[in-house]
């Protein structure tokens, strides 16, 4: 008699603790998904997106708006959010640290995704990919048309502090001078002076400078010398907000909507007119 009532309260107090558990598990799902980044877009009504100014991605135009590759994703986003969408321009070096203390709600910049920047935020799934790609100056770098050419300690290469960029040019270029500049403008400027002899940057913004200004620059390589993929970054901690981003850009690139953006940004200069 006294085993079965034993038998009986330990059943009963596996069953009790079950549910508890349960009912824990189910609570903390709940508060993390109200706590979730997309929660508060909704309930806010405004997605803020981190950015910063590089061509083709984001930059101004003539009227002072922004447009961009980058503009157009965040806009669409946004729309198919059913929300406004808020540009919060903020300098490359800075643009993580801002993230992380909440200033915006997602980068989306032509961010490479690389296990670096991995500890610090969550990526999504590829949307576009990128890669570097190098412009020299024709009289500096006469006769170049190798990295090794421009791997050595009497070369000087401009950089945009922070981004791929000066990563790549670390990885391959060790031995030469890198120069840090906070913006492209400044070192794509550098190098028209004479200052430098190349600069390293995502395509296609180095053929079109190649192209721009033809008397002084070239084109040393064929091709870009990486391959990146780009993602949208995020807070760490919010599977809500990443699964969403997620399933938007599969959406999107299943209906061919980001090839045809790509291709009107990176493909073409048809948007040239709107900044000159």
């Amino acid at each position: 008699m006294k085993r079965t009532t034993l038998s009986a309260l330990v059943l009963s107090l596996a069953l009790l603790l079950s549910v508890s558990g349960t009912a824990f598990a189910a609570s903390i799902q709940q508060q993390l998904a109200q706590d979730s980044t997309i929660e508060q877009v909704m309930k806010r009504g405004t997605l803020r997106v981190g950015m910063d100014i590089f061509q083709p991605w984001a930059m101004k135009d003539k009227n002072g708006e922004l447009i961009g590759f980058e503009i157009d994703v965040a806009k669409r986003l946004a729309e198919d959010m059913g929300v406004k969408v808020e540009f919060v321009p903020t300098a490359w070096s800075g643009i993580i640290p801002a993230l992380l203390t909440g200033k915006f709600d997602v980068i989306i910049g032509g961010m490479g995704i690389t296990p670096k920047r991995a500890l610090k935020v969550n990526f999504s799934i590829p949307y576009d990919y990128s890669g570097m790609s190098i412009v020299a100056h024709k009289e500096l770098a006469a006769g170049f048309n190798s990295l090794e050419q421009f791997n050595r300690k009497d070369v000087q290469i401009a950089v945009k502090l922070g981004t791929t960029a000066a990563a790549a040019a670390k990885k391959y270029l060790p031995n030469a001078q890198l120069r840090m500049f906070d913006n492209e403008p400044q070192a794509y400027q550098e190098l028209r002076n004479g200052k430098v002899h190349a600069v390293v940057g995502s395509a296609p913004k180095p053929a079109y400078e190649a192209v721009d200004y033809a008397d002084s620059l070239f084109l040393p390589l064929a091709e870009n010398f990486t391959k990146e993929p780009i993602g949208f970054a995020m807070r760490k901690g919010d599977p809500d907000t990443l699964n969403y981003f997620n399933s938007w850009i599969t959406g999107v690139k299943m209906e061919g909507w980001l090839e045809e953006k790509h291709q009107y940004w990176f493909g073409t200069k048809d948007w040239l007119s709107q900044v000159e």
